[in-house]
């Protein structure tokens, strides 16, 4: 069975700086395009940043410069490091990745982690 696992979010103050994690497992012939969402309270979910499997990224405006995304295909891992949060980045993260098994390619997703920043 495939999984998406998210890790890495917390409480931090603005400011500071997290790291997520998704790793996926299971019998994984190839990860493609992976990317984050977050949604936060009583707002729609919304694309944070992607990454291909060649490694090219892109992000939404509002968290260009201040966060990176990257993965190890090796380990079908992506990453967000978050950089100078602010309290509009508040929300639970949620990971999306494109992955090909025995069934094709198809689209996944994690249970998400929270990340809430204090003002």
């Amino acid at each position: 069975q495939v999984q998406l696992v998210e890790s890495g979010g917390g409480l931090v103050q603005a400011g500071g700086s997290l790291r997520l994690s998704c790793a996926a497992s299971g019998s994984i012939f190839s990860s493609n395009v992976m990317t984050w969402y977050r949604q936060a309270p009583g707002k729609q979910r919304e694309l944070v940043a992607g990454i291909t499997s060649g490694g090219r990224p892109n992000y939404a405006d509002s968290v260009k410069g201040r966060f990176t995304i990257s993965r190890d295909s090796a380990k079908n891992t992506v990453y967000l490091q978050m950089n100078s949060l602010k309290p509009e980045d508040t929300g639970n993260y949620y990971c999306n990745g494109i992955l090909t098994t025995e069934l094709g390619p198809r689209s996944y997703w994690g249970q998400g982690t929270q990340v809430t920043v204090s003002s």
